[in-house]
Parts: C-alpha cells; sequence; structure tokens
C-alpha cells in the first residue's frame, strides 16, 4: 500500500486527509498540535468573545472514522526529497511515496523581525490568548494607575494592517472596550479606549470592491476606530509604535498587516516568491517532483494572470482536489488541475455591521452581518462547535455580554515579565514603576 504523509492539519491538510479516508493508501496526518483551528474566528478568541475550544476540534475525533489514516503530533523539521523522507525535530523520519505540505504560514515583518518581539501576531490559539490576556491586563492595570499619561498608554491599542482580520478585530475591539470593558471597570470611562488601526495603503480592505471599502471604513469610525490610512509603521517597541515620524505610546500592538509562507519550504531547496510561497504546477505538485504536492498558504499558484491569495476558502478546494490527483495517480489515471471558484467574501466589522462580496452580489450592514454568521457557522468543523458558537453569538447580542473574560495562566505575556500564575498583579506593578523611573 502506498504511503501518503500529510504535514499540517490546517484547512488544506484536513482537506485531503478526509478525501483520502478509507481508501487503498496509508495515511499520516502530522502538525504541531492536537487540534484543527477555525482561524476566521481567532480574533473573536483574542476579545473574548469565544473560548478556544469552541473554535477547535481535536484532529484524531476528527478523522476517527478513517481506519487507513494516522495522526501524529510532532514538528517537521526537513524534507529529505532524495531519499523521499519527512524529518522531525526529534530525530525521527517518516518515509513517503507522496507528500502533502500544507504548513500554514507565519506573520510577515516586512524585514523587521525584531519587531516580533514587541507586537501579538495572531495565527495560533496561544497568539489569541496572549493577546485577549494583555488586554484584560491592560484594564485591571488602568482601574489601579492614577497618572493620566499612563493611563493613556495602557488604554490605547494598536492594529497595523487593515485586511479583514485587522478590520474585524479593530471593528470588535473597540466595541468590547467602549462598552463591555467601560462599564465593569469602574474608573474606566467609555471615551478613555483608544483603537488606532494602521494602513499603508490608501483605503481598508483593499481586496474589496472600494464602495464596501468606503462602507467599512464608516462603520469603523462610528464605533470609534481611529483609523491612519497611507501611514507606514517606522518602529514598534516596549512602549510605542512610530509611525509617519510620529510616536504613540502603548503597551499592546497586534500585527495584521501581512503574512509570510512556513520556513520548512526553505528545506525543499526550490526558489521561494517574496511570500516565501513556492511555485506549483496546476495540479497543485511540485515543477521537479510530482509526488510532493504543496496548498494552502505555501503554494504559489496564478490563475487568470494573478497569484491566488492566501485565503482559508482557497486550501478548502485545493485539499479535496490534491487527494482525488493522488488516488488518481496511485491508480494509473490523469490527474486534474485546480480551479479556483471565488464563492465571496466576508468581513464583519461590529454588532450588526458587516460586508460580503459576491461573485454578483454586495452586502453591507445587518445582512451582511447574518451572512457572515451563517457561512462561518457552516464552515466550522464539528456540530457541537456549530451549536456552541451559535448559542454564544445569540447571548452576546441579546445581552450585549461577553462572557470569556478570563486571565489565568498562559506563559509569560510579551513585553512583560509576568508568568501568569496568580503573581501577574504584582508583576505589572513592577513593570509600571521601573518605567516611571
Amino acid at each position: 500500500m502506498q504511503r501518503v504523509v500529510i504535514v499540517g492539519g490546517g484547512f488544506g491538510g484536513l482537506g485531503v486527509a478526509k478525501a483520502l479516508a478509507n481508501q487503498p493508501v496509508a495515511v499520516t496526518l502530522l502538525d504541531r498540535s492536537n487540534h484543527h483551528l477555525f482561524q476566521p474566528l481567532l480574533y473573536q478568541v483574542a476579545l473574548a468573545g469565544l473560548s478556544p475550544a469552541d473554535i477547535a476540534a481535536p484532529i484524531r475525533s476528527v478523522l476517527r472514522k478513517a481506519r487507513n489514516l494516522q495522526v501524529l503530533m510532532g514538528e517537521v523539521a526537513a524534507v529529505d526529497r532524495a531519499a523521499r523522507q519527512v524529518r522531525l525535530r526529534d530525530g525521527t523520519a517518516l518515509d513517503y511515496d507522496y507528500l502533502v505540505l500544507a504548513p500554514g504560514a507565519q506573520s510577515g515583518w516586512f524585514g523587521h523581525p525584531e519587531w516580533a518581539e514587541h507586537a501579538f501576531g495572531l495565527k495560533t490559539l496561544d497568539d489569541a490568548l496572549q493577546i485577549r490576556t494583555r488586554i484584560l491586563l491592560d484594564f485591571e492595570t488602568a482601574e489601579r494607575e492614577h497618572d493620566p499619561e499612563r493611563r493613556r498608554q495602557l488604554l490605547t491599542f494598536v492594529i497595523i494592517g487593515a485586511g479583514p482580520t485587522g478590520v474585524e478585530l479593530a471593528g470588535t475591539l473597540a466595541e468590547l472596550s467602549k462598552t463591555l470593558l467601560a462599564r465593569d471597570f469602574r474608573r474606566v470611562a467609555p471615551t478613555e479606549p483608544r483603537v488606532l488601526l494602521v494602513e499603508a495603503g490608501e483605503r481598508v480592505l483593499a481586496a474589496f470592491d472600494p464602495a464596501l471599502s468606503a462602507a467599512a471604513l464608516r462603520d469603523l469610525r462610528e464605533l470609534g476606530v481611529e483609523v491612519f490610512l497611507g501611514t507606514r509603521v517606522q518602529a514598534i517597541d516596549a512602549s510605542s509604535v512610530t509611525m509617519n515620524g510620529r510616536r504613540v505610546p502603548t503597551r499592546t500592538v497586534v500585527w495584521a498587516a501581512g503574512v509570510a509562507a512556513s520556513p520548512l519550504l526553505q528545506s525543499l531547496g526550490l526558489p521561494l516568491d517574496p511570500q516565501g510561497r513556492i511555485a506549483v504546477n496546476p495540479d497543485l505538485s511540485l515543477p521537479d517532483a510530482p509526488e510532493v504536492f504543496v496548498v494552502g498558504d505555501a503554494a504559489r499558484l496564478e490563475q487568470d494572470g494573478a497569484a491566488l491569495p492566501g485565503l482559508g476558502a482557497v486550501a478548502l478546494q485545493q485539499g479535496p482536489v490534491v487527494g482525488a490527483n493522488i488516488l488518481a495517480t496511485a491508480l494509473g489515471r490523469p490527474r486534474k488541475p485546480f480551479r479556483y471558484k471565488d464563492k465571496g467574501t466576508m468581513a464583519t466589522i461590529g454588532r450588526s455591521r458587516a460586508v460580503a462580496q459576491f461573485p454578483r452580489l454586495q452586502l453591507t450592514g445587518l445582512v451582511a452581518w447574518l451572512a457572515w454568521l451563517g457561512v462561518h457557522l457552516l464552515l466550522l468543523v464539528g456540530w457541537g462547535n456549530r451549536v456552541l458558537v451559535l448559542l454564544q453569538w445569540c447571548w452576546q447580542y441579546l445581552a450585549f455580554r461577553s462572557g470569556a473574560r478570563l486571565i489565568t495562566g498562559y506563559g509569560v505575556v510579551r513585553g512583560s515579565p509576568a508568568a501568569l500564575d496568580g503573581r501577574a498583579a504584582g508583576a505589572v506593578e513592577d513593570e509600571l514603576a521601573a518605567d516611571r523611573r
């Protein structure tokens, strides 16, 4: 029986695994974590709208009915194409006849890797929990702080990048900080929290129709978000962001400006594009290695004169095609090329506010928001998660509450020496005293 190794349990890798379930091939799926993460809702975990388990599902549970499939938790260090082996960081190796690389992406820092020490990316549950903890700690500290300048720094939140992730973060954070959190803290006035959205381009949601971008910009400003267009970030440190020569004191910076493909691709020894992606054939295989497929954020495939975007929707469609092509090759049949069908793009901005762009239809406001809710519920893995998220959203909408505002021990918050194990408040006070000195 031929061996298929899949690296990554995201949209693309899981799609390949499902297509090969109970087929005449032996499949091994490798992932650094034990869960499949629904990344489009990751920002809601970061902003205390949902709990981590609401948007994640154990990979083993998702694939438990596939008798020919094994799930392993481990990190791949390199691919040896000559030996047809995947080498793991623990020193072990797996042989393959077919290899699928779906390792996902990481934050891209535009030549400034040092910024990663002071800004949060948003790619994993750990990232989301770090952001949630940092924001809540900022409010907790501001509740005790009497220095006006220090309070202003604590309650200023900067989001860099006005694509869908940045817009969703900014709009939801503005609602959360100016309503729910300000209502819960006695000494934080609704006018104090500031949310800044910084974009180097000339409009938010640049991939959307200009009319939808304008609608999103209007909604953001109505929510109180300060939007800076045509503004480039020049420096990020532990206490501020500098943009277009202006220094903005802040403790919390979230990076949503760019992504880069996994560094694992460098081990293939092939040319990469500026985003670190690797060019693939129309069937999503490597030009010089037809047994190796690349999907999702790691693959560069041009269609109609432009490279396909790094969207979850693209990976969702690529997975089943790669699975079918592996089976076709194993059975001596021809492969089929992949062609992306754009079914639409959406972004939510806040409560009852969203924009949606479909091939023949554009929506804004409440209708777009309801469409966004419906589509994301359908795409979530597992009926249990769908029901839980639906109930959470209904409760939040009717009661205007958010129930996941917990500060718990998730390790060291970036930019703070505080390990969140009950000593966080004292450590934050020490940090404040050091800043004053």
